[in-house]
Parts: structure tokens; sequence; C-alpha cells
């Protein structure tokens, strides 16, 4: 039998690690100070910043490097000029793009929540952020004693554009000497370049569908799919410590999206040294498979509605996994507090 790796198995004799999503994104707009301020609250472990370049090299936090959807951007016309289209992982993409600002011009934008239809009440807080550079959230995250979890975007285009992210990256975490991170990334390739230049563990994201873009871009016909069958989950563990998987990886759905027994991929990474983190858990209905929302469907607010996220997290942590991305860390703190207590 193949044996855990002992890094593997010290990390597994704590409780799951709660990844603060985006922040706290159920309670404020995402990558925001205001949002990871809001995850260090509510009792998040690490804090997870998206990290994309501005046009003078410097790493800053958002979800996608178009930024037409969470900040002002749009309705600044001293900007207009700058809304361009662009081919980013193979797709044509229209709007604005962090690397035509230099880190002073994204100062002077103001975040906004992305998704307002689903979460009305983070519109609040919209205009009073300020897009954080990844340095500052790792001062943040210093400061409250927690740890970061980056993810590196569109490793593949940022490089090939001139503005690469490892480099930024590996200098701000070295700089402050952080201990407490994970690196993670949907690519493949810059996984195995960072593994050479750093020994902070790295986790490799795994979609439900499609395919990593470098292989995408190098004619490679695999797919997320051959990442989590047995010689994938092997490969992983050459150049990686975990993968992060998307829910229904581990915990499948039927046609009617409800909920059906576990798979054996946590067993199966566990067998090959590789902690399991899943993304992302969410509390609205619309966000939750269909046997753990709550209310009436007729409502117009259902979708929104907060559902059984406390069950549905107590499922995925049956199936035996090591950590949760949450958009909301302080129910996933509850329900660990929960189960811990029933332990005793």
């Amino acid at each position: 039998m193949i044996q855990t790796p002992p890094a593997a198995a010290e990390r597994r004799r704590h409780e799951p690690v709660v990844i603060g999503h985006r922040g706290a994104s159920a309670h404020r707009p995402e990558h925001t100070l205001l949002s990871y301020e809001t995850a260090i609250a509510l009792g998040a472990d690490y804090i997870e910043p998206d990290l994309v370049a501005t046009k003078d090299h410097v790493l800053v936090a958002r979800h996608e490097n178009e930024i037409s959807g969470t900040t002002d951007v749009a309705g600044r016309p001293e900007f207009a000029d700058r809304r361009v289209t662009r081919t980013v992982d193979g797709r044509p993409v229209t709007g604005w793009f962090t690397e035509d600002f230099t880190l002073a011009e994204l100062k002077t934008l103001r975040a906004k929540e992305r998704v307002p239809d689903l979460r009305p009440g983070n519109t609040a807080f919209d205009g009073l952020a300020e897009i954080p550079t990844f340095e500052e959230v790792v001062r943040l995250a210093l400061r409250a004693g927690v740890g970061v979890y980056p993810e590196t975007k569109h490793p593949t285009y940022f490089a090939s554009i001139g503005l690469p992210l490892e480099e930024p990256l590996l200098e701000v975490l070295g700089r402050h000497r952080v201990r407490a991170a994970y690196i993670q990334s949907f690519e493949t390739a810059n996984l195995r370049e960072l593994r050479g230049r750093t020994e902070l563990p790295l986790i490799q994201l795994v979609a439900y569908d499609g395919a990593p873009y470098d292989w995408v871009a190098a004619g490679d016909p695999r797919s997320y799919k051959d990442l989590v069958t047995s010689d994938g989950l092997r490969e992983i563990a050459g150049y990686a410590d975990g993968i992060g998987v998307d829910t229904r990886l581990v915990v499948p759905r039927d046609a009617d999206d409800r909920t059906l027994p576990p798979t054996t991929l946590v067993a199966d990474a566990h067998r090959d040294g590789l902690d399991v983190h899943v993304w992302t858990v969410r509390g609205e209905n619309s966000q939750l498979p269909a046997d753990h929302r709550a209310g009436d469907p007729a409502s117009p607010a259902y979708p929104r509605a907060t559902g059984d996220v406390t069950g549905w997290l107590a499922k995925l942590l049956d199936a035996g996994i090591d950590g949760a991305f949450c958009d909301d860390p302080g129910t996933a703190r509850a329900v660990l507090a929960e189960r811990a207590r029933r332990r005793r």
C-alpha cells in the first residue's frame, strides 16, 4: 500500500482548513480589504486573493484582469478610451484590463459587487474600497495571524505579454517571510516551475470540465478529467501538494442536480499524498445542490435565499476533504465547531 508522505499526514491530523473565498464574498464585495478583514473576523484560516498584473507589473487582487464587473471603471470618462477587446485564454473578452493601467491609476478606481442580483446587500459597500495589491493582502494576513492562498490567474496569458506572475508573487512572499501560504493555479506549467523555486505547498486546481490552458495552447489533448485519474494524480504528486477541485468531483449530482454518493477522489488523492480542497461552498439556493435548497421556489427571492449550506458542507466534510473555499467562512467555522463538540 502507498504510504502517505509525512508532511501531508501531519496536515491531515488537524481539522480541515477554512479558506475565505475572495475574502468573505457573501458579505462584502470580493477581493477588497473589507472582504478579507471580514473573512478574518469570521474565522478563516486563509484568505484567497486572485492575482493579476498591472501595466507596471504589480500584482493586484481581482477575480479577472477584465475589471468592468468589479470596479467603477466603466463610469470613469478619463478611462473611456481604454476599453478594448483582448484574447485571453483563447477567448475574446471586451472591457477594461488591469494590464493597461498603472497601479496609481487603478488606485483611483473603486470596487463594487460583482453579482448584485445574487447579493444585493453587498452593494451597500460599492464605492468604498480600493483595489488592493497582493502586498497589502499579505500585510493584512500577517497582522491577523492567518495564511494567504493566492491564485495565479491566466499565467500563460500574462507571460505572453511580458508580465509573468510568478516572479512578483515569490518576491512578495519571500520579502515578508510568509510561511502560512498555499499557491494555486488552474494551469500546470507554472506550478511545475514554482516547484523548483519554493517550498510552499502548491495546489493544482481542477475544474469539472475543460482543460488547463497551457495544455490547450501546447496542443495537448488531455483535459481536467485526466488529472483526477490514477495516473493524473500521481503526475500531480510529482510537483504539487494537493488539488483544489470542483465540489462535483467529490460529491457528484444527478440529472436533477441532487447529490449522489461521494466518488473515490479524496481517498485516491490521499493515497498519493495529496490534500483535497474543494470549491466553492456558497449559501444561496442557486449555488447549492437541489437537495440542499430551502424555501418556496416560486418566490422571486428564492435564488438568493439561504439554503441548507451547513448540511452541504457537512456532506463534503464526511467525504474526507482537507479544506474548503467558502464565501462565508463563519458558517464553515460553525460547522467545524459543532462537529468537534460532538466528538468530545
